[in-house]
């Protein structure tokens, strides 16, 4: 018996098999739909077909079964980790921004999990590489007494208990073995844990320190987005922010911040600030331009190469886990882990503030 039947009607002639069955199915990606077809699961008029086949109209369409999603293996792989501290319980990583956390059902080598479409299908062999389990499994690898735990019985996030969106750099915690992890996941759970980030954003924050208490949901237009409007599903969230200073620029006004968060939803400070219409640079997906510009005859200097910039970019979000905070959770001693601001952020900082170029000229005098 087949999933679901369709007629094709004479005003679709012309249009592509796959093209037109996505519309038809709510819910379904394109790429899920391809899959479908590739795996022989689309009948038209009783006989499988490709997906480039062109409709005439008229066609009687059957969808036989879910596809089948082919599965992914995390393997080891030699990448550098910078090791904050480790013991045989746990370690905490300073995750560098550009790596995923781990591979899942929508990422893509060229996708961040942010970005990566919820609905498209496994790509074998190119989104379950380069991943941060990947290079925990070479480093630790899968003998001995206390390797990294089971990953709550996921086998592609092994020592996983959080994750960080892959244009985010900083701290992440790992479990070394399923006590750990199990105990880790509760404090989660709990809010025992203490988190810190430092973000720039565009524009100038009225407040000295604020609360962002909004819930946070899946957008049902744009899937790639979370947004704090009245959604299905929606969660709450709730960010704490303290103004570090303000920064007046050439390329106009920036606020550097603090924010502690006591939930760990999905893009949960992107979407906050963003809501309050102070979007993280480097933050397209939130609206944050992919190219900043000084104002009309405001050249800087570069210090570094005495080079003038009249735009910058960043092709990463300013967004960095600074600071990680909690009792161990064997020996319940206090912990604290710290990791400055990576060199492009700093170095993005110095670009901002730069002089204008006469300015630059005199001090050099």
């Amino acid at each position: 018996m087949a999933l679901s039947q369709h007629a094709v009607p004479v005003e679709a002639a012309g249009t592509r098999l796959d093209s037109w069955l996505t519309a038809q199915l709510e819910g379904v990606s394109r790429a899920r739909v391809q899959l479908l077809l590739e795996q022989s699961s689309v009948l038209v008029n009783g006989e499988t077909a490709k997906p480039s086949l062109r409709l005439e109209g008229g066609e009687h369409v059957e969808v036989l079964r879910e596809p089948v999603l082919p599965p992914l293996k995390a393997t080891p792989e030699a990448i550098p980790l910078d090791i904050i501290y480790e013991d045989g319980d746990l370690s905490v990583i300073n995750k560098p921004a550009g790596m995923l956390v781990h591979a899942g059902a929508g990422a893509r080598s060229d996708d961040s999990e942010e970005d990566a479409d919820p609905d498209a299908p496994p790509v074998p062999n190119a989104r379950d590489r380069g991943t941060l389990v990947n290079a925990l499994l070479h480093h630790y690898g899968a003998d001995g007494d206390a390797s990294l735990s089971s990953g709550g019985g996921d086998p592609l996030r092994p020592g996983i208990v959080h994750r960080l969106d892959r244009q985010t750099s900083g701290l992440i915690l790992v479990a070394r073995n399923d006590t750990t992890h199990a105990k880790l996941s509760a404090m989660f759970a709990e809010r025992a844990m203490r988190k810190t980030y430092v973000t720039l954003v565009h524009g100038h924050l009225e407040k000295d320190r604020g609360t962002i208490n909004a819930t946070i949901g899946r957008d049902s237009v744009r899937r790639t987005r979370m947004t704090t409007k009245r959604v299905n599903g929606a969660r709450s969230a709730i960010s704490h922010y303290i103004v570090d200073r303000r920064i007046s620029t050439r390329f106009g006004p920036f606020t550097l911040l603090r924010v502690r968060i006591e939930t760990g939803r999905t893009h949960q400070i992107r979407v906050h600030l963003s809501s309050l219409g102070h979007p993280v640079v480097g933050d397209n997906l939130y609206g944050a331009p992919h190219e900043i510009r000084a104002e009309a005859g405001q050249k800087i200097i570069k210090k570094s190469r005495r080079r003038a910039l009249d735009t910058l970019s960043l092709e990463r979000n300013f967004l960095h886990a600074a600071e990680l905070e909690l009792a161990h959770p064997r020996t319940g001693e206090p912990l604290v882990f710290k990791a400055p601001l990576p060199l492009e952020l700093t170095g993005f900082l110095a670009d901002l503030e730069a002089l204008p170029e006469e300015q630059a000229d005199t001090a050099a005098e």
